[in-house]
């Protein structure tokens, strides 16, 4: 069976149950820098017991000198600043972990807006930087999840469920079927063109125009 990956980034820790699930299930788990505070406070609830993360990985700026001390046999400091500790996780994951099925992103948003964003936006990135295949990737918290596109897709999501689109190519036009609001005349100039949207069945088509990235959140 494929791996999966959890990286818990530094933003809100997730609370409900499906994140939790997705970290109390994977085979290898990575904090980035300061969250390995939350995790550490969190595992007891999630585990039944007391348990250390696989690796933490960034340039140590929101750790304490304390916990990089005690910790410091499963720390990989990376003092570059050209990529945030985000992308230096994936980076690290695709290098070094093999026949991975699935990376799973949480805590990645709810702290600052400007890394909500930030970080949401790099998953487009990932698909370009990366050789992903055929691997899962999502950014998961307690309300909902994100992942990349970069070409025609159909995907089960549910009836009912809250449904946006981004994507910064303003040149791409996508065809949907199963969406409340068609998106086939949508002109992707400016970031809330294609948001709000719902779907009316269990199974949603994007057809792109050309293959570009986008990125699709669910509630």
């Amino acid at each position: 069976m494929r791996k999966s990956v959890v990286i818990i980034c530094d933003g809100l820790f997730p609370k409900t149950e499906y994140p939790r699930y997705l970290i109390r299930t994977a085979d290898f788990i990575i904090c980035c820098d300061g969250s390995l505070a939350k995790f550490l406070r969190n595992s007891r609830a999630i585990f039944g017991e007391e348990r250390l993360p696989d690796l933490v990985i960034g340039d140590m700026d929101t750790l304490s000198a304390g916990l990089q001390k005690k910790y410091a046999d499963i720390i990989v400091k990376e003092s570059e600043q050209e990529h945030n500790d985000q992308t230096k996780a994936v980076r690290w994951v695709l290098g070094n972990i093999s026949d991975i099925g699935a990376i799973h992103i949480l805590g990645a948003t709810g702290g600052r807006a400007d890394h909500t964003i930030g970080n949401a936006s790099l998953l487009m990135e990932y698909t370009r930087l990366f050789d992903l295949k055929d691997i899962v990737l999502e950014s998961v918290s307690d309300n909902g999840t994100i992942f990349p596109v970069t070409d025609t897709i159909e995907f089960e999501c549910g009836t009912g469920r809250e449904v946006s689109i981004f994507t910064p190519d303003n040149s791409l036009k996508i065809r949907s079927e199963g969406l409340m609001y068609p998106t086939d005349d949508v002109v992707f100039d400016n970031w809330w063109k294609a948001t709000l949207n719902k779907s009316m069945q269990d199974k949603v088509r994007l057809e792109f125009s050309h293959k570009s990235m986008a990125l699709i959140m669910l509630d």
